[in-house]
């Protein structure tokens, strides 16, 4: 309960900096035309709500009507972003974080939707964080799918990781696999990862599949299951250390 009203506080205290930059916007916005164009704080208060009246004054008085206009500029600017930051910011509040996790949800597949030749890597444990790091730092587009939700919100560091089960069809198809490159089923769980490859072959038959086992006993059934690459990450590890003596 404590946690979630500090959260809710954290929400409603994240709100106020957006706020405070809108009166304060505003304040400033009023204090400038006061001193650009000598009019009361009345009139540079309407102002703000119809600009139209900065014409009609110019038409009738002289002044720096440029330098006014200018300033009128820069302080709606200022208001417009700091009233779509309070609306961001309220309906974060009401929805407890729903509506920018939905955002952001939305704006991962649009971005998705656009790619091709991806590389789609199904789990993002220490092996698969490895092969997206390496992919990424070679100038690849990468493709999380993690079925936990609290290693798919930690992996901060990969651009656009899809939440769900790899085994699906329709969390694949999200992760555009039909456009897919290269696949890898880097989920620390052999019988999963073979599964994922079954999946893979009817959706992807072109793309290259790799699929990480546990053991050897397992590799005879990846291949049959339509794996190109088979990974055993000790038998990889304890030849590199082999190698390295």
């Amino acid at each position: 309960m404590s946690g979630t009203v500090g959260s809710v506080r954290g929400r409603i205290g994240a709100a106020v900096v957006p706020i405070g930059l809108f009166v304060a916007t505003g304040t400033v916005g009023i204090a400038g035309f006061v001193v650009l164009a000598d009019v009361s704080p009345v009139d540079a208060a309407f102002w703000l709500l119809d600009p139209t009246s900065i014409e009609l004054h110019f038409q009738r008085h002289s002044g720096p009507e440029r330098a006014t206009k200018g300033f009128a500029l820069v302080v709606f600017s200022g208001l417009i972003a700091s009233g779509l930051w309070i609306g961001e910011s309220v309906l974060d509040t009401v929805f407890g974080g729903q509506f920018r996790e939905e955002l952001r949800r939305v704006q991962t597949e649009q971005t998705i939707e656009r790619l091709s030749d991806h590389v789609v890597i199904c789990g993002y444990g220490m092996f698969g964080r490895t092969v997206a790091q390496r992919l990424r730092r070679r100038g690849e587009d990468v493709v999380v799918v993690e079925s936990d939700s609290t290693v798919a919100e930690a992996a901060s560091d990969e651009p656009l990781v899809i939440e769900g089960d790899a085994r699906r069809e329709e969390v694949l198809e999200r992760a555009g696999v039909s456009r897919a490159r290269a696949v890898v089923a880097a989920i620390d769980d052999s019988n999963v990862t073979i599964q994922i490859a079954i999946v893979t072959s009817q959706l992807a038959p072109d793309a290259a599949l790799v699929v990480r086992v546990g053991d050897e006993t397992y590799e005879s059934v990846a291949r049959r299951a339509g794996a190109d690459t088979v990974v055993i990450p000790e038998v990889v590890s304890g030849t590199e250390v082999v190698d390295g003596l």
